[in-house]
């Protein structure tokens, strides 16, 4: 049997809403929770806009983030301009909270690469999403090591499921975060599916945060769905790696409340109680209950709200039809920063091949 290992696990309100302890001062301030509040409405309702417009053909294969809002929101809230964001591709929420726009997230998933080249300056640095599993993980130990060389008080985040933290990726990133003592935070969004392949054959440890023992630093388990547990835990971490103290992995127990992708069937492989439970654990619903318990919430506010990120949500999809078909050679226009002979003469002769056609569209 795998040896038990005492870790830190952090929850301040329970599944139905109620306070289980003190909470940290912070928690007082009512408009930081409406706004945290309002930002996981967004995200889901964008996040089944996108759903929508996969279903009809109108982006490609999109990883919905049902469930697992209150993670990203929590991170993106507390992430400083001057941090880098090296996130996965179930990173709606954090990427919609440092300043990417809706618009900029659909035409990702539709393809264009444009999706990627962020308008917003603060995020300039930020990195695009990555599919490939764990690599961004190593990605993110080199951002922190020029941080840490240049002597900047900047901290990367870097995100991953469950499922990353099996790949050796994953694991030689803790090694030389902890070897170097980078200023990186390691977030799982430990949604107990990778894929198809639950959580509890995926690994037989108690807990993925203890992975973080074996490189020499903090970890610690934090409730997913608790929006003020995820909040004061990554605030405390960010702080931790911003002050020289180290890294620092957080692993979220959340659940997937949908596909993993749109590509994906859910209802083939997981137990539809199981799914029904994770329901009632769910954190908008918890938030919500809480703050209407505290009398700061109700439901005018809630339909205002509603209708509110629903306007958004349709400007953004706007946006996105409005932008057009980028040219051909696109494709090929931010693979390299010095192009090689051989692909530079395979863009000339993309480029010839559309003057051609579009002189000939002319004639006729």
């Amino acid at each position: 049997m795998p040896q038990k290992v005492n870790l830190p696990y952090t929850r301040y309100v329970s599944p139905d809403g109620q306070l289980l302890g003190k909470l940290p001062a912070w928690a007082d301030d009512f408009n930081l929770l409406t706004r945290l509040y309002r930002q996981m409405v967004l995200t889901r309702l964008f996040d089944q806009k996108a759903v929508a417009l996969q279903r009809t053909g109108r982006i490609g294969t999109y990883a919905p983030t049902l469930g697992q809002e209150a993670i990203g929101v929590a991170i993106g809230s507390l992430m400083q301009p001057e941090d880098v964001l090296v996130p996965y591709y179930r990173d709606t929420a954090v990427q919609l909270m440092r300043g990417v726009r809706m618009e900029e997230i659909l035409l990702y998933w539709g393809g264009d690469e444009r999706g990627s080249d962020f308008a917003e300056p603060t995020v300039a640095q930020d990195f695009p999403i990555c599919v490939p599993i764990a690599t961004q993980a190593l990605h993110a130990c080199g951002v922190a090591s020029a941080f840490k060389i240049r002597g900047e008080h900047r901290v990367v985040v870097t995100t991953c499921g469950d499922g990353a933290t099996s790949k050796g990726d994953f694991l030689e990133a803790l090694n030389v975060a902890g070897a170097w003592q980078l200023p990186v935070v390691f977030v799982i969004n430990n949604n107990q599916w990778a894929i198809s392949v639950p959580r509890r054959i995926q690994c037989g440890a108690p807990t993925l945060a203890q992975k973080a023992i074996g490189a020499g630093f903090r970890g610690e388990q934090v409730d997913g769905n608790d929006m003020l547990a995820v909040y004061d835990r990554v605030q405390i971490a960010l702080e931790r790696a911003r002050h020289g103290k180290g890294p620092v992995l957080l692993e979220c127990l959340s659940y997937r409340l949908g596909d993993h992708t749109t590509a994906d069937d859910a209802t083939r492989y997981r137990p539809a109680e199981e799914v029904k439970q994770a329901w009632l654990e769910e954190p908008i619903k918890r938030l919500q209950t809480f703050m209407a318990g505290q009398g700061v919430w109700d439901e005018g506010r809630e339909q205002a709200l509603i209708a509110e990120c629903q306007g958004l949500v349709q400007r953004a999809v706007d946006n996105f039809d409005a932008a057009g078909n980028q040219p051909p050679e696109a494709i090929m226009d931010y693979v390299y920063a010095q192009w090689p002979a051989a692909l530079a003469e395979q863009r000339e002769w993309l480029l010839e091949r559309v003057a051609r056609r579009a002189g000939g569209s002319a004639h006729e």
